[in-house]
């Protein structure tokens, strides 16, 4: 890469926050983008107020930057409007602008959701290539358009773009299913700073999830980027299995990779007007902001 800064957008939301504190300390300078401002600003950070999904917007915001982190997004499912414009439009946006700047590198945070309804294998661990697109939501369905747009710029225009299929991206496991799919927040900095230094990775898609003892998702494809994740849930299994009990893996929440996600109450009824999961559109939060990914 140049030595330009790293565009981070959704730089307000959970992750971001979580990236803002850990990738200057290895070396990556950042320029922070949402539709908000950030009020605890850090040193050495560039800021620009901006929507992901305007095209022009994002070309000025690219310009001189070196790489780009895409996590701006809708927080979870909603209604296909709000998936469309903050999900599909702001990924085609970030990858567009980073194409027209110059900007040769791009990480995109997918998700487990692109392949929620894919199931435990029984033995082994799951690797990408036996985890096809396979959306369990209107969140997954952009989840996949993501993966597929990186898939376009990489071949098309020979830029680097790795997805990262995000797990639980939170501050500690709380329910038994993120002892397997937790990402705590430092192997969240060491994952998206080991895509961002791999040498030509091409289009790459991979797991990302802690060194957790009860994963179930292979993370070879990731430590071929120099991931080396630290963190395990299990120092949080006693009190999470205590407040929950052991999981019945034969549940889909514990069954299939999008666990909640694939049951019925987030059919699409839900999230509509009057639902009773109806979300406020918001794309200025980055995924997985305090919820189950």
């Amino acid at each position: 890469m140049s030595g330009g800064p790293v565009l981070l957008t959704g730089a307000a939301g959970r992750i971001g926050t979580v990236l803002r504190g850990g990738l200057p300390e290895r070396g990556f300078a950042l320029r922070c983008l949402d539709v908000v401002p950030i009020v605890e600003t850090r040193p050495g950070e560039e800021h620009v107020v901006a929507d992901a999904a305007d095209l022009a917007a994002m070309v000025d915001a690219t310009q001189g930057a070196s790489a780009v982190v895409h996590l701006a997004g809708h927080v979870g499912e909603a209604t296909w409007p709000v998936i469309r414009r903050a999900g599909i439009d702001g990924t085609y946006a970030t990858l567009e602008a980073a194409r027209r700047a110059g900007a040769q590198r791009v990480v995109l945070a997918s998700s487990n959701h692109a392949t929620g309804y894919t199931p435990r294998p029984g033995t082994g661990l799951l690797r990408e290539a036996d985890a096809p697109p396979r959306p369990d939501t209107y969140c997954g369905v952009w989840k996949v358009t993501m993966e597929a747009l990186g898939s376009l710029y990489a071949d098309r225009y020979g830029m680097d773009v790795v997805c990262l299929r995000i797990g639980t991206a939170i501050p500690e496991p709380a329910t038994p299913r993120h002892l397997a799919t937790w990402l705590s927040p430092d192997d969240t900095v060491s994952l998206v700073a080991a895509a961002l230094s791999a040498p030509s990775p091409g289009f790459a898609v991979v797991w990302g999830v802690s060194a957790n003892t009860r994963n179930w998702w292979d993370l070879t494809s990731a430590r071929a980027l120099g991931y080396e994740p630290k963190d395990d849930a299990e120092v949080y299994a006693e009190a999470v299995i205590e407040a929950h009990g052991e999981p019945d893996l034969t549940d889909p929440v514990h069954a299939r990779v999008g666990g909640e996600y694939t049951l019925p109450e987030f059919d699409a009824e839900h999230f509509e007007p009057g639902g009773d999961r109806a979300a406020v559109p918001r794309a200025d939060i980055s995924p997985g902001s305090g919820v189950d990914r």
